[in-house]
């Protein structure tokens, strides 16, 4: 069931991600982004998968926060253990 819990979170949040990014980048070019009044010395793609990965993690603690405040799953695994008995 952890793991089950684990690509639930991860699959939706990584889809969205992809998503987000895409609708990010197509609007902002990464040579405009200053952090601290500096251009970071960093790619084009070098930005592009840092913000890949932190857009990922905001929609993982999203969809993290969601499985957690979700009634039943822990309910249901228990339920379905007994209904075997």
């Amino acid at each position: 069931m952890k793991y089950r819990l684990f690509i639930w979170i991860m699959w939706p949040s990584f889809l969205v991600s992809i998503l987000a990014e895409g609708l990010l980048f197509s609007i902002v070019h990464p040579a405009e982004l200053l952090f601290f009044g500096h251009h970071p010395n960093i790619s084009d793609e070098g930005i592009y998968t840092i913000g890949f990965f932190v857009i990922w993690i905001f929609c993982s603690f999203s969809s993290a926060l969601t499985a957690y405040i979700l009634p039943g799953i822990n309910a249901d695994a228990k339920n379905s253990d007994k209904s075997l008995i």
